[in-house]
């Protein structure tokens, strides 16, 4: 239990003893810095009900509070604010309490609720994973983590968009220019090796539409009349048609594609549960239309084409149908939630990773879904966040200009290697201990880089800064961590019992405050899908742990019991930081 939860009713009990007055709620804070307390109580809206001054109304309850609640020592008033210092014993038996919870903080999915499935990545299939889909995996995979810390079961899924104009452009480009070459002829990865040909076409077009515009064409001529454009729209209408020549070059370059995928999830370490196909689903949702139709949420134009009017709801009108029968995106998005549910009958609510340029589809579906009857669709939920830009400006798919996936890691996995090798600490590793905790600072690195940020904003990477091994960053945390661990491998005495400690050093409660936090953080980053709040508290906490560190003694305290205490707690201090970063997908080195 809390400490907000063990005071509140204290305190509605002094309030309704003191002055016959019944409160529903009581507002806490974190005490301020400069003044002693552990958690402060906020007087001023009591006002509203009590006739009194802050100073008085302050002082009856903190002294009621001291005489009648064990887990009070003492408080202080300032202004309209009731700073409370909490015993030591308080904080002794929290601390024996979790000593033996691995992991601490975690809830145990409960049967009865509805399953969460959380969608990210969902690439599309003509070119290789990059910058900006990490920020995508990171996110979702961290969010289905963090939910399911915080106590719900949890589904990952993607779904991959293996159709339309652009994968022809890319498989165009491969029959054209490709001479035969696959992945293992070229030495490149699957999906890279499509991704050249998505860029192949792109010049081989421009070039078109020069040579079009100097033949006296407008732009917009050139880019309908080039011949690659019309014969990539052909291909397209084949593969709709079940052409077999089409259809097996297209099932052979995505199985490419798919290989290549699954290597960079393996090496950012994320994973699905489940995988849909936008060529399965793409005709969706078209029967769902007429449902409707029948029940006057969509309307139909005279042309045949339907739409929803949602300007009472303050957005515009949407068409849902084409007037020839043809699906929409969003058409295909309320079949492909409606199947995902039918699929998986225990799921009431899905998370979409994608970013804030889709703001306003989301806004439109989860509103079309709601009007249409599904009850589960008030628990959907946009994960939306910002772009990710570099020193050097914007990517481009098609000209080849975007940062991979692949590279990206391997960057900076080089980088952890450079910056190891200066501060010169690893002398006594194995070139392949060596290479394995590059690995592991280099992507640390990223990940906090990019979650310890609030998803909405926008994220400009730096690389080296991501890389520091001081300040808030993914390399200070590890080696806060393997500092713990090394403590705990000197320690040549037994730690393992259950002690008493009669009065706590002030670091030390500092510390047990910070740690009490943590389930609290988890259920916090779960309710608003932001795991920048589980990355923020685990600096906090390091921080606070090397406060401690550099202000008492651990091994060379001369009090036993002391000493077995502060073993204990660094080694609890080091589960919390393992845990905390395994939900952002960060793995922790032994030693560094």
């Amino acid at each position: 239990m809390s400490l907000q939860q063990i005071l509140t009713p204290s305190i509605q009990k002094a309030i309704q003893a003191l002055f016959d007055v019944t409160v529903d709620k009581i507002e806490f804070q974190t005490t301020r810095k400069e003044f002693e307390g552990d958690i402060t109580m906020v007087i001023f809206p009591l006002l509203k009900v009590i006739k009194s001054n802050p100073a008085e109304l302050g002082n009856k309850i903190g002294n009621y509070l001291v005489e009648n609640v064990s887990e009070v020592a003492r408080f202080n008033v300032v202004s309209g604010f009731l700073n409370i210092v909490i015993s030591d014993s308080y904080y002794v038996n929290f601390f024996n309490g979790i000593k033996d919870q691995i992991p601490f903080g975690f809830v145990e999915p409960n049967p009865a609720e509805k399953a969460v499935m959380v969608e990210y990545s969902s690439p599309n299939t003509n070119k290789p994973l990059h910058l900006g889909h990490v920020r995508n995996n990171l996110l979702g995979y961290s969010v289905a983590e963090i939910l399911k810390a915080s106590g719900k079961k949890v589904y990952k899924t993607q779904i991959i968009n293996d159709r339309g104009i652009h994968i022809c452009k890319s498989m165009l480009a491969w029959e054209k220019f490709g001479h035969g070459e696959t992945p293992e002829t070229s030495g490149l990865k699957g999906d890279k090796l499509v991704g050249k040909y998505y860029v192949e076409f792109d010049k081989a077009y421009k070039s078109e539409i020069n040579g079009l515009i100097e033949t006296g064409k407008t732009e917009e001529e050139a880019k309908k009349q080039a011949p690659i454009i019309i014969e990539a729209q052909d291909m397209l209408k084949k593969w709709e048609a079940g052409d077999e020549k089409v259809i097996a070059l297209w099932k052979k370059m995505n199985e490419w594609v798919y290989e290549g995928f699954a290597t960079t999830y393996t090496n950012l370490g994320v994973n699905f549960d489940k995988y849909y196909y936008e060529s399965n689903t793409y005709l969706l949702g078209k029967d769902v239309v007429q449902v409707g139709l029948d029940k006057g949420v969509f309307e139909k134009d005279p042309d045949g084409s339907v739409w929803i009017d949602l300007t009472d709801e303050g957005l515009d009108r949407k068409i849902v149908l084409r007037s020839d029968g043809t699906a929409v995106y969003m058409t295909q998005d309320i079949g492909t939630a409606i199947q995902r549910v039918k699929d998986m009958p225990d799921v009431g609510g899905m998370v979409y990773t994608v970013g804030n340029e889709q703001d306003y589809h989301f806004k439109v579906l989860f509103l079309i879904l709601k009007k249409l009857g599904f009850d589960w669709a008030s628990s959907l939920y946009h994960l939306s966040y910002g772009m990710v830009d570099l020193p050097s400006g914007k990517m481009k798919s098609r000209e080849g200009t975007v940062v991979d996936a692949d590279d990206l890691m391997q960057d900076m996995t080089d980088t952890a290697r450079q910056i190891s090798e200066d501060l010169g600490k690893l002398d006594s590793y194995s070139d392949e201990e060596k290479a394995k905790l590059y690995k592991t600072i280099g992507l640390g690195a990223l990940k906090y880089y990019i979650l310890k940020v609030d998803p909405k904003k926008r994220i400009l990477f730096n690389p080296e800064e991501s890389v520091d091994f001081a300040g808030n960053t993914g390399p200070f945390i590890q080696y806060t961590y393997a500092r713990i661990r090394s403590i705990i491998r000197k320690a040549d005495f037994d730690f393992d019992t259950k002690i008493e400690i009669d009065e706590l050093h002030e670091k030390e409660k500092e510390l047990l405050k910070q740690t009490e936090l943590f389930p609290e953080i988890i259920q916090n980053a779960a309710q608003n899908h932001s795991p920048a709040l589980i990355a923020n508290y685990t600096y906090d906490l390091v921080k606070e742990y090397n406060s401690f560190y550099q202000s008492v003694h651990i091994l060379g305290e001369v009090d036993l019991t002391k000493k077995i205490f502060r073993v204990q707690l660094s080694q609890k201090v080091a589960e919390v930081i393992k845990s905390a970063l395994q939900l952002l997908g960060i793995e922790v080195p032994e030693r560094m």
